[in-house]
């Protein structure tokens, strides 16, 4: 049973939090209603007073509306940043809403480690857009988009309701404030990528947890790692140990565990046999290949355990190295500060905040990273960093009831500390929204350049009964994917540059793509000939020049007798910019400390 203090502060949020009107301030405390002063067991407790700053909080439907308004911001200006999300998910995808695109070793049936249902689900409404308005591919990307943002936002309104019924409504509304400006939301939020759909229904499994639904927390639980990331289920652990060993909770586990797995767990692997032509259970064959094979991830490349301390830090600024000290603050907060101050309603901290650090424990150590591999945890970034921010308020107050007697009796530690979290909240929102400008400034060229192509179908020039080649060399990875071109007949093609790796294909063009094998793929990231472009029946070339030339990746654009420039723009130059300044946007300075190349869309200037 939660104790009394949590209890009450818990009806109280109920009651502020449900239909928050702003209202001028009374002198007095506020006094809870008694109709609001029982408990779960309808035992009736204390009457409590609730100190006005505390009932300064963004209702439910209020917060909701601010994460709809946000994560539409994130479906628009957003780039892609991870190649995998453009050839593992939107490439498929195009295929199967288009008819063509290309196809990665992952989903050739010989290895099968991608699920074909996962993408299905995101990609029925552009599916059915399509069948029914026919509209340019770049619409179809950006609605799916928007409906990604918006199953985010709901998400995030069920976790907000949760965060401040449990941990209190001055940790929601920080929370809210973190997620708002979050860069690492921003980035996750709409990204078509199981990382983000396993933060979706994990970090709801975990607000439906916190408020004792367990059924709807295990169905959750096994929507994350079923049909989204199967090591999503890592957060699902301090679930099953509070269900299995505190609560004694066997037969619910178990029942609700047989209805997941059959009502999620068979039609998938029904779906994704029917697209393989084979028996498949992709999440398996996923967690064994990166788990018990040889090689596994690694040969894609390793980084050091610092790599996600920086990209923390890039994403969520401050609040990252907040909840990165949340476990120690606690410890401390526990030997200082009076118990009635600090008790949760139903679960202890070290269980309900176990998620993030069981996470991080397991992925700390991985030699192969990647900024996608913390999406899950993003939300509960933001609120470790929100009761740190918390605690570090109820220390100082503590410390300055302690040398300063004269404090007013009866007085809210909020009364004296919001100086605190105003501060943080203005330097985290300052931070992020530099950081995510900084981003769009220095890296949303691609997209951009890409979609030039749709002007170009409106021109005299373009014939719609014959096939435009698109060719790319060493930016391979940098292209955003076919829903940005206008039409069916254009292609794009990898041209051989210094990089000795594997490259995608197209589908075939049989009426069962899917469980075509191809000869080019293999699970080594072998590099295969047959894959390259015969430059001289290149169309367009996609080209970043970076200053740095070989002769595999020579300098296009000086190629005037062959290509005319038909779009450029600025895109930074990495190695040549202050690390500092190209990651935040500092008025003033950044232009003075960065360095950018052009990003080319070049067009040949006799068509062949």
């Amino acid at each position: 049973m939660a104790p009394p203090s949590a209890r009450l502060r818990y009806n109280a949020n109920k009651s502020d939090i449900g239909s928050f009107v702003p209202k001028k301030h009374s002198k007095k405390p506020e006094k809870l209603p008694k109709k609001d002063l029982k408990n779960a067991n309808g035992i009736t407790a204390l009457p409590v007073t609730i100190d006005s700053k505390v009932s300064i909080v963004p209702s439910i439907d209020t917060a909701f509306k601010t994460f709809i308004s946000a994560r539409l911001c994130s479906a628009i200006w957003a780039y892609i940043s991870d190649c995998d999300e453009t050839f593992n998910y939107w490439e498929p995808l195009h295929y199967i809403i288009n008819g063509h695109g290309l196809q990665t070793w992952e989903y050739s049936p010989e290895f099968a480690l991608r699920s074909y249902t996962y993408l299905l689900l995101q990609g029925v409404p552009g599916w059915i857009y399509q069948k029914l308005f026919d509209p340019s591919p770049i619409l179809i990307f950006y609605m799916i988009r928007c409906i990604l943002g918006f199953g985010c936002a709901v998400m995030e309104r069920f976790m907000y309701k949760a965060i401040s019924q449990e941990f209190g409504i001055h940790i929601g509304r920080l929370w809210l404030i973190f997620q708002l400006f979050s860069v690492g939301m921003f980035v996750s939020s709409t990204a078509l990528l199981p990382s983000s759909f396993s933060m979706y229904f994990g970090c709801a499994a975990l607000a439906a947890w916190w408020q004792m639904k367990y059924s709807l927390a295990i169905f959750f639980v096994a929507i994350s790692s079923l049909l989204g990331w199967p090591f999503g289920g890592l957060i699902g652990v301090p679930i099953a140990v509070d269900m299995l060993l505190r609560k004694r909770l066997w037969k619910t586990f178990l029942i609700w565990g047989t209805i997941s797995a059959l009502t999620i767990g068979v039609p998938m692997v029904l779906i994704d046999s029917n697209y393989y032509g084979k028996f498949v259970v992709a999440p398996l064959n996923l967690v064994i290949y990166n788990v018990f094979t040889s090689h596994g991830p690694n040969i894609f490349g390793t980084e050091p355990w610092t790599y996600y301390v920086i990209n923390g830090f890039l994403n969520f600024n401050i609040v990252w190295l907040f909840s990165l000290v949340t476990p120690i603050v606690l410890v401390l907060d526990h030997f200082v500060v009076p118990a009635k101050f600090k008790s949760t309603l139903n679960f202890p901290r070290y269980l309900s905040l176990a998620p993030l650090y069981v996470w991080l424990l397991v992925f700390f150590p991985q030699p192969h990273k990647e900024e996608r591999f913390l999406f899950p945890i993003y939300p509960l970034i933001s609120l470790c960093g929100a009761i740190t921010v918390d605690v570090f308020q109820r220390l100082f107050y503590r410390l300055k009831s302690i040398f300063k007697s004269k404090l007013t009796s009866g007085s809210h530690y909020l009364d004296h500390s919001m100086f605190i979290a105003i501060s943080v909240m203005l330097v985290s929102t300052l931070l992020g929204l530099s950081r995510v400008f900084s981003l769009y400034r220095n890296y949303h060229a691609p997209m951009d350049i890409v979609m030039e192509l749709n002007q170009f179908a409106y021109s005299q020039e373009y014939q719609d009964d014959r096939i435009y080649n698109i060719c790319i060399g060493k930016d391979w990875y940098r292209y955003p994917g076919s829903f940005f071109l206008p039409s069916n007949n254009f292609r794009l093609r990898f041209l051989k540059s210094e990089f000795r790796g594997m490259l995608p294909v197209y589908y075939s063009n049989e009426e069962n793509g899917t469980k075509v094998v191809h000869p080019y793929f293999n699970d080594i990231n072998q590099e295969d000939e047959r894959t390259y472009f015969n430059y001289n029946n290149c169309d367009f070339l996609i080209y970043f020049d970076e200053g740095k030339y070989t002769a595999l990746e020579p300098n296009y654009a000086k190629y005037s007798k062959e290509w005319t420039i038909l779009k450029s723009l600025p895109f930074l130059i990495q190695e040549k910019s202050h690390k500092l300044f190209r990651a935040f946007y500092i008025p003033f300075f950044t232009d003075t400390y960065t360095s950018y190349g052009n990003f080319n869309l070049l067009k040949r200037k006799r068509q062949k």
